[in-house]
């Protein structure tokens, strides 16, 4: 089994293109299963049943949504093992997903990520940086993996874009704004060269030793300044990402648009904002409509 993992690991790196995060998740949920079934049990030999049980088993402590990517997981490792001729049918085709109740995204108003910007300690090299991340990742959209992956190859700043690597290391153009444009101009030109070292040479964002920030850090940056700020919301790097694309329907832009900015396969996916939408619609009416004044 040890040696089908490993040729599933090649599979997923090399012919999939996988992210890592996602790799490391898939066989996570291997090891999880395995250890479910015990020692005693090949994962070559598991019937439905036994995963319907380990899934039932999960589900006590597990969110459906990580239930699902566990199903997926094995779903895509079984698809693997057939491809292989290791096995004759796949045991999780039959499970059904459980339901999942999607939960409306975090989004800050336009004011909160001024109030934001607003705290940071300009008098340091760290702070024009951050001032210049909170800025692209508003103004872009960007994942947290995307922006620590930006590269000083990667802004082609006299087109408007950036290129951003994205998941399954997908390449993908988006426009950036004028103000993070001249917010990143100001850090490479009064703050980085302070930073920069050699191993580090074309990354833009870095820390204080010259090195790629972490994805903590920018956590970090955001939680620190919004608990400055007194917001009471569970501000996370995603949630600038979430008001991009929230403003961006708001003021009119279609997902069609949305999606290929945010670097979304599925459609569906960007389909929450809709839903967000809907909901400020509903308010509007029940505002001002005459009908709700009678």
């Amino acid at each position: 089994m040890d040696n089908y993992i490993e040729q599933f690991t090649y599979y997923l790196k090399l012919e999939r293109g996988v992210a890592e995060n996602t790799l490391v998740n898939y066989l996570y949920d291997l090891e999880k299963l395995q250890q479910f079934l015990g020692s005693d049990v090949d994962m070559l030999h598991v019937e439905e049943s036994d995963i319907r049980n380990f899934i039932y088993f999960v589900a006590d402590f597990l969110a459906a949504s990580t239930q699902a990517r566990i199903l997926s997981s094995l779903n895509h490792f079984y698809n693997f093992l057939i491809l292989q001729n290791a096995i004759h049918n796949n045991p999780v085709t039959f499970i059904e997903l459980p339901r999942q109740t999607r939960k409306l995204p975090v989004v800050l108003s336009v004011d909160e990520i001024d109030l934001l910007q607003s705290l940071i300690d300009f008098t340091k090299d760290e702070g024009v940086r951050n001032d210049a991340i909170i800025e692209t990742m508003y103004s872009c959209g960007l994942r947290v993996s995307e922006v620590i992956g930006l590269k000083l190859s990667d802004l082609y700043f006299d087109e408007g874009f950036i290129k951003v690597l994205g998941k399954g290391s997908k390449q993908r153009f988006v426009p950036i704004a004028s103000s993070a444009v001249k917010k990143i101009n100001n850090y490479i030109q009064q703050s980085r060269s302070h930073l920069k070292k050699i191993q580090a040479e074309d990354i833009l964002f870095l820390n204080r030793r010259g090195a790629q920030l972490t994805r903590a850090m920018i956590f970090t940056i955001l939680k620190d300044l919004t608990k400055i700020a007194g917001l009471t919301k569970n501000v996370s790097p995603h949630t600038l990402r979430h008001s991009f694309a929230t403003h961006l329907l708001e003021n009119g832009a279609d997902l069609r648009s949305i999606q290929l900015m945010l670097g979304h396969e599925s459609i569906t996916t960007t389909e929450v904002y809709l839903h967000l939408d809907k909901q400020k619609l509903k308010q509007e009416v029940e505002k001002f409509h005459p009908w709700n004044n009678k």
